[in-house]
């Protein structure tokens, strides 16, 4: 049995806490520790936490260091072998800490997975796993379907690999997730996740999904302008830092068809002041990120196919709009995906992010 450490980071979060901490708290056993780092709340949610958990461990920063830098803090002051990063307003169903921990103890052999967040009460799923698009474009796989579809899940394997762990509820072993990096802190907010994904892939890792643990997520979309430009400059981070040299130079002319078509997209959808200023953060940062790039590619032992075969051509996120949905993008997609495989030297896999868990893996009976 292993010591869970849970990191909880808070940015004025009161009223969240006060739903998700005691359902944690109370599965927590001996030696295991609630670490709670809050940026700077001015709404008492520090106080909140300390009343309802006597125990937990509450770090204040004094500022808005943003998701990922919180996190690390949390993850260095942890002494659980197994660290859990929990958003504040994902909150653990009944028997979640005996679930999460399951695959770190039946030879799994996980470098990270996540819990099945839900939605809805319990009733959809928020996230199976995430997808990520060639393009470096992620979101929350299975979005909208009914969590009756994962009911009595045993079977586990690389049909059922996401492309990246959701950090809504992330699970690591806490040395390997400080000898990984831990979470790019220059992100603030946003694809945080997808990066510590695809870092743990480059060196040889396999990501999964337990679905025994569960976590409702009170989640919605839409935050504002600003996320556009988060999610534009860290999915160009992303993408400059992980992307092995074989498979960036194949795709530079789509990604550089698909800022074209952003710039449309970001017009229609009242974003594109943020979709420029994402331009001018990439610029500045460029340096920063190729000295990165050259650490993160320095850890690397798989090759550019293998990489890429966690990918998907296919844009059909439910959050996408009707772009997604157009047989004409989807064959042009997939046969610019199909040929970048094919140089690459990979069996020819294009993968779909569409199938529901019935549709992709047998049940084991």
């Amino acid at each position: 049995m292993a010591t869970l450490s849970t990191i909880i980071v808070t940015h004025d979060s009161r009223e969240a806490v006060l739903k998700t901490v005691p359902g944690l708290a109370e599965q927590l056993r001996d030696g295991d520790e609630l670490i709670v780092v809050d940026n700077a709340s001015s709404d008492g949610t520090p106080e909140a936490v300390r009343d309802l958990s006597a125990g937990a461990i509450v770090i204040e920063t004094g500022g808005n260091l943003g998701f990922g830098a919180a996190c690390n803090r949390g993850a260095d002051a942890a002494a659980g072998e197994l660290l859990c990063f929990l958003n504040p307003d994902a909150g653990p169903a009944a028997g979640f800490r005996d679930a999460i921990e399951r695959p770190l103890n039946d030879g799994r052999g996980w470098g990270a997975w996540q819990a099945l967040v839900t939605a809805d009460g319990g009733r959809k799923v928020n996230t199976r796993g995430g997808v990520i698009h060639y393009t470096g474009i992620a979101w929350a796989g299975g979005a909208g379907e009914p969590v009756d579809l994962w009911e009595g899940w045993t079977g586990y394997g690389p049909a059922l690999e996401p492309a990246f762990v959701s950090g809504a509820c992330l699970a690591i072993d806490r040395s390997r997730f400080l000898e990984s990096g831990g979470f790019a802190e220059d992100f603030f907010l946003y694809h945080e996740d997808v990066d510590l994904s695809l870092r743990l892939r480059l060196a040889g890792a396999t990501l999964g999904v337990e679905p025994a643990a569960r976590v409702d997520h009170d989640y919605e979309f839409a935050k504002g302008a600003a996320k556009w430009r988060y999610l534009e400059r860290n999915r160009w981070a992303t993408v400059v830092r992980t992307y092995p040299a074989p498979l960036l130079a194949l795709l530079l002319p789509g990604l550089l068809a698909t800022e074209l078509a952003l710039v449309a997209i970001a017009a229609r959808g009242g974003w594109l002041e943020q979709k420029v200023a994402a331009w001018g953060d990439t610029v500045r940062a460029l340096p920063r990120l190729l000295r990165e790039r050259r650490a993160v590619q320095s850890q690397r032992t798989v090759g550019a196919a293998q990489f890429a075969q966690r990918l998907t051509a296919d844009l059909d996120s439910p959050y996408l709009g009707a772009a997604g949905q157009s047989a004409v993008l989807r064959t042009l997609l997939r046969g610019y995906w199909s040929a970048v495989v094919a140089l690459l030297g990979s069996p020819g896999l294009v993968r779909s992010s569409s199938g529901t868990p019935l549709e992709r893996v047998s049940r084991n009976s």
